[in-house]
C-alpha cells in the first residue's frame, strides 16, 4: 500500500481554509496576524500560532504549499504522521519567537505566513537527508541540499541584517534552525552520520543569532513594513499609550450612550464597550 503523507494534506487544507477566510475577511485577517504589541502587550498569543496559516496573497499561498507538498511526502514517511506535525509546529513557532526576539521594540512590525514552518520542514530533511538535491524553479539544475542550505542561511542573514524588501527572513532562521533539531532529536543517529553537513549549515546562524543576543547594538534590525518607529519606546512606554488610546475610546462610547442611548452603538462598539468593561 502507497504510502500517504496524511499530516502534510491536513496541514495543506488548513492553510487553505484559514488564508481563504483571512483574505476575503480584514476583520478575521487582523484577528489572527502576529503584531508585537498585540502578543506582548495584549497577551494574545495564539497569534504565533495563528499568523502561519494566514497568507498575503494567492501567489504567496500557492508557493508555499507547493514547497510543503513537495518536501513532505519522504519526511513524514521517515519521521512518521506525529513527529512530522511536531516538526512543522515547531519550526513555526521557532520562527515566530525569533521574529518576537528581533522586533521586541517595533510595536508595529507584523508578519504572516506558513514559511517558519514550511523552513522547518526543509532543513529537517537536508539534514536527515543530506544527499538530497534541491530543484530551483525555472532553472534547469539541481544543488546539493547542504548548499542550498548554506546559500539560504547566509542570504537570511542578510535579509535581516537590511531592509531590502518585506520579506519575513526572521522567521525563515529561526523556522529553519528549530524544525532541523527538533528533527534531530527525533533521530539522532541522523547527526552522527551528518554532523558535517548539519554543522556546515547551522553554524553560520548560530553565530548570528548570538551576536544579536549578546551585541545587538552592532545589528541594525529592521524591516520594509515598518513605519518610522521610535526606537527607545519601550514595552511599558507602549502599554501606557494603548490605555491611554483604550480610555479615549470606551470614553466616546460612554458619551454615544449618554447622548443616543445604548441601541445606537454598532455590534462592534458593544463588543469594545465589554472588552473594556471586562478589562477593568
Amino acid at each position: 500500500m502507497p504510502f500517504v503523507a496524511f499530516v502534510a494534506i491536513a496541514l495543506i487544507g488548513i492553510n487553505l481554509i484559514f488564508s481563504y477566510i483571512g483574505l476575503t475577511k480584514d476583520s478575521f485577517y487582523e484577528r489572527h496576524l502576529f503584531r508585537v504589541d498585540n502578543v506582548l502587550i495584549n497577551k494574545e498569543y495564539i497569534r504565533l500560532i495563528s499568523s502561519g496559516f494566514l497568507h498575503i496573497s494567492w501567489t504567496h499561498l500557492l508557493f508555499n504549499m507547493i514547497s510543503l507538498y513537495l518536501f513532505s511526502g519522504i519526511l513524514e514517511m521517515y519521521l512518521g504522521h506525529v513527529q512530522f506535525l511536531i516538526v512543522y509546529l515547531a519550526g513555526l513557532l521557532g520562527g515566530s519567537f525569533l521574529a518576537l526576539f528581533l522586533h521586541r521594540q517595533h510595536g508595529d512590525y507584523s508578519a504572516v505566513g506558513a514559511s517558519g514552518a514550511i523552513c522547518g520542514i526543509i532543513f529537517a530533511s537536508i539534514a536527515i537527508f543530506p544527499g538530497l538535491d534541491i530543484g530551483i524553479p525555472f532553472i534547469p539544475v539541481r544543488i546539493p541540499g547542504w548548499l542550498y542550505g548554506v546559500v539560504y542561511i547566509v542570504y537570511t542573514i542578510y535579509g535581516v541584517r537590511s531592509k531590502k524588501d518585506n520579506i519575513g527572513h526572521e522567521a525563515h532562521l529561526g523556522g529553519a534552525l528549530v524544525g532541523m533539531l527538533v528533527a534531530l532529536a527525533f533521530q539522532p543517529s541522523a547527526f552522527a552520520a551528518n554532523y558535517v553537513t548539519i554543522l556546515i549549515v547551522s553554524l553560520p546562524a548560530l553565530l548570528f543569532i548570538y551576536i544579536i543576543i549578546t551585541r545587538p547594538h552592532v545589528m541594525f534590525i529592521d524591516n520594509f513594513y515598518f513605519k518610522q518607529h521610535h526606537r527607545n519606546a519601550t514595552i511599558e512606554d507602549r502599554y501606557n499609550l494603548a490605555k491611554v488610546e483604550e480610555q479615549k475610546e470606551l470614553d466616546r462610547l460612554l458619551e454615544k450612550i449618554h447622548c443616543k442611548g445604548i441601541a445606537s452603538l454598532s455590534k462592534a462598539e458593544k463588543e469594545k464597550l465589554d472588552k473594556y468593561s471586562g478589562s477593568r
